[in-house]
């Protein structure tokens, strides 16, 4: 029993540091954040991923603020079977710039933390959760489908910095009409 306990404690305490080791953007300023969004860059390096990386293609979202400090995010994704749209609930944190949201793939509550945003151009977005393996994932948004190119190389180093290897770095191609021009977006 005694060795269980042990462990518990030095697994939230290794949980704890990995979390603190991120803090998100100083000021954090919901307002400022919420409106249109593309996915120009993702860092994932799961095994599972590998095989499709070469498909993925830029995305787009609307953040919508919620009057009580949630998030509802919608995410338009050229798949191979069409533009698919999911919609995503993010529940604030007491700190502002991290959230929480429950994934349906993997059943579980994620940690969200928006690093570094300047709003008006780009985000750089840290995905984390420790379960049977560490989950973490790192996306760099843009209000337009183009961010200059020391953004992404901004974004890469932070990647780099969080252990992703080089090739699991994408700067991913704009999708052909992902969502459609009728949708109104």
């Amino acid at each position: 029993m005694r060795t269980a306990a042990l462990a518990v404690v030095m697994v939230m305490s290794c949980v704890t540091v990995v979390d603190a080791e991120v803090k998100p953007q100083k000021d954090f300023n919901l307002r400022l954040f919420a409106g249109k969004w593309y996915r120009v860059g993702l860092a994932y390096d799961s095994p599972a991923f590998s095989p499709f990386r070469d498909q993925v293609k830029a995305s787009m979202g609307i953040i919508t603020a919620v009057a009580n400090g949630n998030v509802n995010l919608t995410m338009w994704d050229a798949t191979p079977l069409g533009c698919q749209r999911k919609v995503y609930n993010y529940e604030k944190t007491s700190v502002p710039g991290q959230f929480t949201y429950f994934s349906a793939r993997h059943n579980m509550v994620k940690d969200i933390t928006v690093v570094d945003t300047n709003y008006t151009d780009y985000a750089v977005v840290l995905k984390h959760k420790i379960f049977n393996r560490e989950y973490t994932q790192v996306a760099l948004y843009g209000r337009s489908q183009t961010v200059r190119n020391d953004t992404i190389m901004k974004f890469k180093a932070f990647a780099l910095s969080r252990g992703f290897p080089r090739d699991a770095i994408l700067t991913p191609p704009a999708p052909e009409n992902c969502p459609a021009s009728r949708s109104g977006r």
